[in-house]
């Protein structure tokens, strides 16, 4: 059987980094206050992976007109490409670009 390589789940969170409530919409996949996410999925939604480590939010860029974070998983070392959101902290997304120069 093929599974589809996204699968959207609306879920609320309590981030585990910094103890903030996240409202989900379905495409959120890290905290909007620390930008923290977890590596919970093999493919974005389906809550596969087993590893479950935080990821830490490592750099900012741009591709084709949309903002992008690059996070790394604090246990497995696995790296993956996250939009940023609206909602996200605006001074937090400036902090991890300042980071990068």
């Amino acid at each position: 059987m093929h599974t589809k390589t996204f699968q959207k789940n609306k879920e609320d969170f309590i981030c585990d980094n910094c103890g903030h409530k996240n409202t989900g919409n379905g495409y959120t996949n890290h905290c909007s206050q620390c930008l923290y996410s977890k590596h919970v999925d093999v493919n974005p939604g389906d809550r596969g992976e087993e590893c479950k480590g935080l990821m830490k939010p490592t750099e900012v860029f741009n591709r084709n007109s949309k903002t992008y974070l690059k996070h790394q998983c604090l246990k497995c070392g696995f790296i993956r490409n996250n939009r940023i959101s609206e909602t996200d902290s605006f001074d937090e997304i400036v902090k991890i670009s300042n980071q990068d120069k």
